[in-house]
């Protein structure tokens, strides 16, 4: 086992090494990457990407991106292609093939069939003076000078390469199409941006009890509802319309202020004119009103009928804090 020390240089000269593989890709952007983002933007089909080995895990990356970002992708990966899966090709669709050598036994039996498709064909592909880089319409170029390491064992700068280059073509392309946060969103319901976005009020509320009392309703009551209902606080009704909120606060307050509560109606401690949000907010502008006023909770209405309860726990539970 080595010493501390060596762990930590070898550490090191890895990331340096990688670093210097990213940030030579700089040289590489031209006028043949413009090409690349211009062809996959103006195509009516798909990016299908495919590889062998690390680049095929590369691949699989890269059109996740890509899906999520709004440029319709799919993997094929370069060995079950030669057995059927070159099916998946339709003939508008835009081939990027990955690979460091571009002389793979894979890749050189591919190559011909995907030309016979007359569809685009991209090498991104590090030798260019490779079998790929000479069949391929265009390139994108990932050239490293050695991979992380003693004796170029396994690929480690290469593959980080393809993977930033990926991210950089994706990027490119939502630049190109304008593509929005509510676009991202859209894609991505389930995430935090994405229920910023869509998440409202009455995706709430429904999972909690409806606590209310009575304008004249004892201490008793009261401690009884916002105890049983578990939301902290009960909305006070009077004449069947909200007229106040008693939070499990305003019962400590009040108890530090008066030793007598046997008369004390629920009318006595509520705070008048609570803060209420229609039941289609969205949940991250409760949240917003939550933090103004330094609450936890929020009346829910529909056209001024009281429907439910909004607690802050409700959003933190979604992720969206």
């Amino acid at each position: 086992m080595k010493q501390k020390e060596d762990i930590i240089k070898t550490a090191l000269e890895t990331i340096d090494s990688e670093a210097k593989s990213i940030k030579n890709l700089k040289n590489f952007i031209d006028d043949g990457f413009v090409k690349c983002v211009e062809t996959i933007y103006n195509s009516k089909g798909r990016v299908v990407i495919t590889g062998i080995g690390k680049s095929a895990i590369i691949a699989s990356k890269i059109v996740a991106t890509l899906n999520s970002t709004g440029t319709p992708a799919i993997f094929m990966h370069a060995g079950d292609a030669i057995h059927g899966d070159l099916g998946i090709i339709q003939k508008d669709d835009v081939i990027i093939c990955i690979s460091n050598s571009g002389n793979t036994p894979e890749i050189k039996v591919l190559l011909p069939m995907l030309k016979t498709l007359g569809t685009c064909l991209i090498g991104m592909v590090g030798n260019m003076d490779s079998y790929l880089a000479r069949q391929a319409d265009l390139i994108l170029k990932t050239t490293v000078d050695e991979e992380a390491g003693t004796g170029n064992l396994a690929p480690t700068a290469s593959t980080t390469a393809q993977l930033v280059m990926g991210d950089t073509l994706a990027i490119a392309l939502i630049q190109s199409r304008g593509f929005t946060k509510k676009d991202f969103a859209r894609y991505h319901p389930g995430g935090s941006l994405g229920k910023q976005l869509y998440l409202k009020a009455s995706d709430l509320y429904i999972n909690n009890e409806l606590p209310q009392v009575n304008a004249d309703a004892d201490l008793s009551t009261v401690i009884m509802e916002i105890s049983g209902k578990r939301l902290g606080a009960t909305a006070v009704k009077e004449n069947q319309k909200i007229t106040g909120i008693i939070t499990d606060g305003d019962l400590r307050r009040m108890l530090q202020k008066t030793g007598n509560v046997t008369n004390i109606k629920a009318k006595d401690i509520m705070t008048k004119n609570p803060k209420t949000i229609e039941k289609n907010t969205l949940a991250i502008d409760a949240l917003q009103i939550m933090r103004q006023h330094n609450i936890t909770q929020l009346l829910v209405m529909d056209n001024g009928e009281y429907i439910g309860v909004v607690h802050l726990h409700d959003i933190i539970n979604e992720g969206i804090i």
